[in-house]
């Protein structure tokens, strides 16, 4: 049911509930406390795009996140990466290289971004080491595994593998050409994309699978028009009459997918499809009186939901009628980020750039 008139988007109240979520979980989301890292940035990320970060945020807070999140890239015999947390380390361990301790791809994604956004230089990342934990997470079929040799193998991990190597500028830690293959082995009769082959089209692995092809290939060369208007007609059916997104054919709206969907149809260049206003309405009607946004209305919030119900609206064209409240910082749908970040990302997490002169003038 549509909201007769659009309610004010409590940017405030939503930073306020990540915020607080940044330093401790309530009872209800301590199942999560072992995604440490990826919950860190869904709460940064709010902060970011709504424009809150440096209102609600002192520089030492900042700082003592940027050093956290450093604390948790490991090394290993595969390569360097970033794990969830420490949980799963001894306090008092003096192994150099533990099997407990591997690093995790949608870790190292979220920690890469996480960083971009607290506007981190990057002079302490092992460049040489993600290349190679890349290449240990590449399976035969081409996906990529959560962690090396094993874990989740799905399009979740691949597309964090294709995000890194771009925030990277360097595809040499992987085989593309097999990677794509796996892509396309997903794809679904409806135009949507599984999380694997054979699987059923959702909407979160349809936008990895898109962004991924998008971020490789740059014009989405590899989809025919025919394949493309597939896509597009079975993400704008998922648009139900509250105005929300369903992840999958004949189920309820979720408001996470507002950006699952909608971000895939602005990767289609599509998203003049959207219906703007129902799916604002949506949001609104999900929002928490205290803070936060939930799957759905009445359920308590949560970073995943909030974070990505902002960054649906922040794909939105600017739109004076819903009100101030409504305006967020632009978003980069590729990389899931503001474009402030997403530029931050592309300009400092590449190796420096060596002059060519200067090895010259040195006589290398």
């Amino acid at each position: 049911m549509l909201l007769a008139s659009l309610p004010p988007l409590s940017k405030g109240g939503h930073a306020a509930h990540c915020k607080r979520c940044l330093s401790g979980l309530p009872s209800s989301q301590v199942d999560i406390d072992p995604a440490k890292l990826a919950l860190s940035f869904y709460c940064l990320g709010s902060l970011d795009v709504s424009g809150e970060l440096e209102k609600k945020t002192k520089d030492w807070e900042r700082e003592q996140w940027r050093e956290w999140i450093w604390s948790q890239q490991t090394r290993g015999h595969y390569g360097t990466g970033f794990r969830a947390s420490s949980y799963m380390t001894a306090k008092h361990s003096t192994e150099e290289h533990s099997g407990h301790d591997n690093p995790q791809i949608i870790m190292t994604y979220t920690a890469l971004l996480s960083l971009s956004i607290l506007r981190d230089n990057f002079s302490r990342l092992d460049r040489k080491g993600l290349l190679k934990f890349l290449r240990s997470c590449q399976n035969i079929d081409g996906s990529f595994s959560s962690e090396p040799l094993g874990g989740d193998s799905d399009l979740r991990t691949t597309f964090c593998a294709f995000a890194i190597s771009t925030m990277l500028d360097d595809w040499s830690g992987m085989d593309v050409t097999n990677a794509l293959q796996f892509i396309y082995s997903c794809r679904t009769y409806e135009g949507g994309y599984g999380q694997s082959p054979f699987g059923e089209a959702l909407g979160g692995t349809t936008y990895c699978a898109l962004a991924a092809l998008r971020l490789a290939t740059k014009q989405l060369d590899p989809l025919s028009l025919q394949d493309r208007q597939k896509t597009v007609r079975w993400l704008v059916q998922n648009q139900a009459s509250n105005g929300g997104f369903s992840g999958r054919t004949n189920k309820d709206a979720d408001a996470c997918y507002c950006f699952w969907c909608g971000a895939s149809l602005h990767v289609l260049d599509a998203g003049d499809l959207v219906d703007n206003a129902a799916m604002s309405s949506f949001i609104a009607s999900c929002q928490f009186k205290y803070g936060g946004i939930a799957k759905i209305p009445g359920e308590h919030p949560d970073p995943y939901h909030t974070y990505l119900s902002l960054a649906a609206v922040a794909l939105l064209p600017p739109n004076s009628s819903e009100g101030a409240s409504w305006a967020l910082c632009p978003l980069d749908p590729l990389l899931n980020a503001t474009y402030q970040t997403s530029s931050w990302a592309r300009a400092h997490i590449p190796a420096p750039k060596v002059d060519d002169d200067a090895l010259g003038d040195a006589g290398i």
